[in-house]
């Protein structure tokens, strides 16, 4: 099938750029190894590794779990089917599918009316199958979806006077508002947008919360309560912006901004995600970041970036993409961890300064802590191939976010597709080559990240060489031309090294959107699980303790020299890292463990008698163990 965007319909805002329908684009190059890294890892076994998804979950008709997790595995598992074309896991996702659409009540309620454990009609799980399901029907056209959930809504808009929004589903009440938008798009029923008004009256109110922040330090344990959330947080940086749409108030706009300032503010870490072990957990880089909330964060921006247009979205979406995803799994995506640290030394089953987590929240493994990142951590490598190129309002297409990828629609009725090819973030040059059956007239929309300031582009045709070259001086170019077979954009990113001042002024330093961290040697303990399960066996847990050193404090000014490769099969893996940054650095003896952390990180610059050392710096992504906000120390002689 061809793919097609579909706008928002009045009285809806119009987006600053139209999502495509998910199938529209594909991963290539080490994107595509990456997916093919989770789809053989857990996501692909976890429904014969982890009994919570096995053939007895309430979602399949059985009797155990029937919450959330079904719905969440599946919100990443049809992404992650589609984008990669895999039978086996499009064959699994169609099977339970097959079974939440036979699970409609006369009323329109979907699916389990109480989970084990759970208060009866929840509407939280319901709101994550809903997004599950809109995927599907993008990708596959299924005819049952839109009366499916066109009945559940009304079962909703009946029922949401006597069963109000509660817990979890008042504070996630957007992710309803996307499907209730999705639907309205395409059927135009105008009783839909009450359905949502009742949900923005009952939710929580993101808006006010951000605009009075109170939570401007570390949560205590008493002060855990559901707006603290880690997750819940994640999820509301998109909820004014999606209420947007609807409102047309300006100042929801303005609360995106507020939303993302404070917790970068007062809990921001250098991969551009925002501290929560379980709660707001302040500025420290030994403090954790759940795992639901870096997929969170990141379905937040790819909503933002279509929904406002904003480029610095697009930064910060790659920057977590690249950092903090891959940072909290093993390269090979058999196992994850619950709270990763930027900061992350020592990962062991010990109890931490976290503000009300367990003793193995670091671990890497099957389900470490708590199962909901397990079953939700499968959504954030497809939906960020999702959502790389997007549609213009004018008919064009958009590089949002920067990955190697093929995108496929038509424009004017013509079938096109422009191939992304390039080892970015890794390295600085892109390429853009142009597939059409005849020339073609539409803006090909280009990103300036705000890291870089001379970003340049060349137009290039099949029989001219080089025709045009531009300086990308505004964070988005439109190139406007009749685009021929053949054509082709070489865009390059100046990736400079750049130091950042953090918390206790430490030092940071990034490269394009890749954070930097101090390679450490590891040494890994088998505490659970088979190193190799065969399948149907229960995956591996692991401990991870240092075997070299890591307190390093680096020379400011030192020099830096950089060292690139290709990415190999399993691109975040340490023992390849496809970017080494070698620096300068001394030891730091006093700077020891504290909590089973890295203690707190030394005022800069320290005093350090130790020789000075050459140390490498690899991605954020590649390290399992990790500095990543060092002391400075004197410079060398």
């Amino acid at each position: 099938m061809r793919y097609r965007p579909v706008p928002n319909r009045a009285p809806l805002q119009r987006d600053a750029f139209i999502p495509l329908p998910l199938g529209s684009v594909r991963p290539l190059g080490w994107l595509l190894r990456q997916c093919q890294v989770q789809a053989h890892g857990l996501t692909g076994h976890l429904e014969t590794a982890w009994p919570d998804l096995g053939p007895d979950n309430m979602w399949l008709d059985g009797k155990t779990e029937g919450w959330e997790r079904g719905p969440y595995y599946l919100d990443g598992l049809v992404p992650l089917a589609h984008v990669l074309g895999d039978r086996v896991l499009l064959s699994r996702a169609q099977r339970w599918v097959d079974s939440i659409l036979t699970m409609q009540d006369d009323d329109g309620w979907i699916g389990p009316v109480q989970a084990p454990g759970r208060a009866p009609y929840d509407q939280w799980p319901v709101f994550i199958v809903l997004k599950a399901l809109t995927q599907h029907h993008e990708a596959s056209g299924d005819d049952r979806v839109i009366p499916f959930i066109t009945r559940f809504f009304r079962c909703l808009h009946r029922t949401l006077d006597e069963r109000p929004l509660r817990d979890w589903g008042k504070h996630r009440w957007a992710d309803a508002v996307l499907s209730i938008h999705w639907l309205y798009n395409r059927t135009g029923e105008e009783w839909l947008l009450d359905v949502a008004g009742k949900l923005a009256l009952q939710g929580h109110d993101w808006r006010m919360h951000f605009e009075d922040f109170r939570h401007t330090g570390k949560t205590p344990r008493e002060g855990c309560v559901l707006h603290t959330h880690v997750v819940n947080n994640a999820m509301a940086v998109k909820t004014c912006g999606v209420w947007w749409r609807q409102s047309g108030d300006k100042d929801d706009l303005k609360a995106v901004y507020r939303t993302i300032e404070m917790l970068e503010k007062y809990h921001g870490q250098a991969t551009g995600i925002f501290t929560g072990d379980e709660h707001y957990a302040g500025l420290d880089p030994t403090q954790g970041t759940e795992l639901c909330a870096v997929v969170e964060y990141m379905f937040s921006l790819e909503e933002l970036i279509a929904i406002m247009g904003d480029a610095a979205f697009a930064d910060r979406l790659e920057r977590i993409a690249y950092n903090a995803l891959p940072g909290t799994f093993t390269a090979d995506m058999w196992a994850h961890q619950y709270d990763q640290q930027a900061n992350q030394v020592l990962c062991t089953v010990a109890p931490r300064n976290w503000t009300n987590n367990n003793d193995d929240s670091n671990v890497f493994g099957l389900e470490p802590n708590f199962g909901c990142c397990t079953a939700n951590c499968h959504q954030g490598w497809p939906k960020l191939v999702k959502s790389l190129w997007m549609a213009t309002p004018d008919g064009g297409l958009a590089a949002t976010a920067y990955g190697p990828s093929e995108v496929r629609t038509d424009i004017a009725g013509v079938p096109i597709a422009i191939r992304e090819v390039t080892d970015y973030p890794f390295a600085q040059r892109v390429r853009f080559e142009v597939e059409c059956d005849r020339p073609v007239e539409f803006p090909l929309v280009l990103r300036r990240p705000q890291w870089t300031e001379w970003a340049t582009a060349a137009v290039l045709t099949p029989d001219a060489g080089e025709q045009i070259s531009f300086h990308l001086a505004e964070p988005w170019t439109a190139v406007r031309r009749t685009w021929r077979p053949g054509d082709a954009v070489e865009l390059i990113l100046p990736m400079a090294v750049r130091r950042e001042r953090r918390h206790h002024n430490a030092l940071t330093l990034h490269r394009g959107p890749l954070v930097l961290s101090l390679r450490i040697g590891e040494e890994r303990r088998l505490i659970a699980g088979k190193a190799r399960p065969a399948p149907g066996e229960r995956s591996p847990d692991w401990e991870i303790l240092p075997a070299t050193p890591w307190n390093y404090a680096l020379c400011e000014n030192g020099p830096l020299r950089v060292v690139e490769m290709p990415p190999s099969d399993m691109p975040f893996a340490a023992e390849c890292a496809p970017v080494v940054v070698k620096a300068a650095a001394r030891r730091v003896p006093e700077w020891t463990l504290a909590d089973n952390s890295a203690g707190p990180t030394p005022e800069s610059p320290v005093v350090s008698d130790e020789p000075l050392e050459d140390i490498e710096l690899i991605p954020y992504g590649c390290a399992n163990l990790r500095i990543t906000e060092f002391p400075t120390c004197e410079e060398p002689s």
